[in-house]
């Protein structure tokens, strides 16, 4: 969508002449909500911002906003910070208590070690991952419970983007306990970003097909040129072909990291789908054997073990969750942030969101959100593993890690919850060399680009928002000559303030 809104935006494509294939029946990609207050509302994921997302507020700059048409969607946001920044209190939480992280845990080793990972260039990192860089006490710092539940790091997960991670959000290094520098949309992603473009293109003419799965792209390999040349795809069960002109251009988003989610519900457990089923990796896979320039996909996927983890929506009658919580933390729905209950062992971690969290969100329902990052350990209280837990048991394991056990009865009978087994949600930091992803203009490409989340992007990192708008930028601008720069990238490590706050925060006692 980024990218069709920039076609038409800056290279002054017509709507009519752009169309977007999405094999579900709903766009959005990765940033879903749906539901509704009777069944209850199901999020997969919550994306967080802050000041330096370039790409994404320049493309929300000319989006209007779902609330109020009269202001952008950058500035919905913008403004919504202002009064709803996090002020985390109970970022830690440990035995019902919450812990004190304003001593992140470190020894010396662990600063010297993390100073050493930063300069280290990627080249020689390769698939080494974090585990291989770090001794056994560094992911028992709170630092380490802080930082992987923020952004969904394990142990196992690629030493480069972990390092990519430290560089990238240095400047927010001084604010890690809080999270003072976490900007958050005003409702859920579909509502804030992804409604509001699809109306920007539909009121452009963008043609935009739904159910329509792209099986295969011809490209013709000569002398070094790549050129696209027919797309396959299939709708309402027929296959179809569209033979490509030579002014045609294509926008692959190869992989996804929510694809085969399945679903599970108060009294039932998610299937885990270890089949890919989704179009986007098929895809990937077939463009991969034409060149090897198209990547390597078959490295992002093929230990689901590593790269899945569970999230669960709860849908509320009543506000005894929000209440609890917000006297036990000290901070009130959409100020708090996350809260990781450090001595679980799915590593569970919640957040209470502003309410409405979907624009059409009734006033009496209230809509919280949480995930646990390893569901194949069996839980403290409930004891088995999150991944063959009910939606009902999930509570009872949360609910008894707060001590709010007194409450659970009651929790339980004014609560609806789906959860969301994601086999691939982090598959894009599983360990890789610098050739499995490929560019976002593969060498010699003509009219064939990757965009999304598996693309290549130096220095940037994946599972953000600004990845995917980066990518359309560099996409678009690049295939279609466009004299702009992509949105410039904030390297904060060039910055002497921000160095010298990250190393008080790193010897912060």
């Amino acid at each position: 969508m980024a990218a069709a809104a920039y076609l038409v935006k800056e290279g002054g494509l017509s709507g009519p002449n752009i169309v977007l294939f999405e094999q579900m029946e709903l766009f959005g990609g990765s940033l879903d909500a749906h539901g509704n207050p009777k069944d209850g509302y199901v999020m997969r994921g919550g994306r967080m911002f802050e000041e330096r997302f370039n790409c994404t507020y320049d493309l929300l700059s000319f989006i209007p906003s779902i609330a109020d048409p009269m202001k952008s969607a950058k500035d919905e946001l913008m403004e919504f910070h202002q009064e709803f920044f996090w002020n985390d209190r109970a970022r830690l939480v440990s035995g019902g208590q919450i812990v004190d992280v304003s001593d992140l845990g470190f020894r010396e080793r662990d600063r010297l070690d993390l100073i050493a990972l930063c300069a280290t260039p990627e080249s020689v990192l390769d698939i080494r991952t974090i585990q291989d860089w770090f001794e056994p006490h560094f992911f028992r710092s709170n630092f380490w419970f802080i930082w992987s539940t923020t952004f969904a790091f394990a142990p196992w997960h690629s030493a480069i983007e972990f390092k990519r991670y430290c560089l990238r959000f240095l400047h927010l290094f001084s604010t890690i306990d809080t999270m003072a520098g976490i900007y958050r949309t005003q409702f859920n992603q579909f509502d804030a970003m992804v409604r509001p473009i699809v109306a920007w293109l539909k009121a452009r003419g963008v043609r935009l097909e739904m159910g329509a799965e792209v099986t295969d792209i011809d490209v013709v390999i000569e002398g070094g040129q790549k050129t696209a040349t027919r797309l396959h795809y299939r709708q309402g069960g027929e296959d179809r072909v569209i033979d490509l002109a030579e002014q045609d251009l294509v926008f692959v988003t190869n992989g996804s990291m929510t694809s085969d989610t399945s679903y599970g519900s108060m009294d039932t457990v998610p299937a885990l789908n270890t089949t890919r089923n989704g179009g986007s990796w098929e895809l990937w896979e077939r463009l991969a054997v034409k060149s090897p320039d198209f990547g390597c996909p078959a490295v992002f996927v093929s230990r689901i073990d590593q790269s899945k983890w569970e999230s669960f929506t709860v849908t509320a009658d009543d506000s005894s969750f929000f209440d609890r919580l917000e006297a036990f933390s000290g901070s009130r729905a959409g100020k708090g942030g996350l809260v990781t209950i450090k001595d679980s062992n799915w590593l569970l971690t919640v957040v209470l969101n502003r309410q409405p969290h979907f624009y059409e969100q009734p006033k009496n329902v209230l809509v919280w959100w949480g995930y646990g990052l390893f569901p194949d350990q069996p839980g403290n209280f409930v004891h088995k593993p999150m991944s063959e837990c009910t939606g009902r048991e999930i509570l009872i394991e949360l609910l008894s890690h707060l001590r709010f056990t007194e409450s659970i009865p009651h929790i339980l009978d004014t609560s609806r919850v789906i959860t969301a087994m994601m086999p691939y949600i982090t598959a894009q930091f599983m360990p890789r060399v610098r050739t499995d992803r490929p560019k976002v203009i593969p060498k010699g490409s003509r009219n064939l680009a990757f965009i999304g989340q598996f693309c290549e992007i130096p220095d940037d990192v994946v599972f953000t928002v600004e990845y995917s708008v980066r990518a359309a930028q560099t996409a678009v601008f690049g295939l279609l000559d466009i004299q702009r720069p992509v949105s410039p990238f904030y390297k904060g490590q060039h910055d002497p303030r921000v160095l010298f706050d990250a190393w008080k925060t790193l010897h912060r006692h």
